[in-house]
């Protein structure tokens, strides 16, 4: 069964697609230029200690994520 979740709660090595961007219209241009839009499929690659940033995968770009950055992605898993 798919769940919907913040995208800070996706474990190093699971995929998920992004359903919503809680961001500012500013913001949600910078993350489609980078290649996280609605309906994307991501992975994880790495996850810093002491709730730091994400290592996101989306095709062949690496993408870091401020995990405040991350709360406001929903994804489904």
């Amino acid at each position: 069964m798919k769940t919907l979740q913040a995208l800070s709660a996706v474990q190093v090595g699971q995929s998920a697609t992004i359903q919503a961007l809680h961001v500012d219209t500013g913001f949600q241009f910078r993350l489609n230029a980078l290649g996280l839009r609605i309906g994307k499929s991501f992975e994880i690659v790495r996850s810093a200690p002491f709730n730091g940033p994400l290592q996101v995968r989306v095709g062949s770009t690496d993408i870091m994520l401020r995990r405040q950055d991350a709360n406001n992605i929903e994804v489904l898993m």
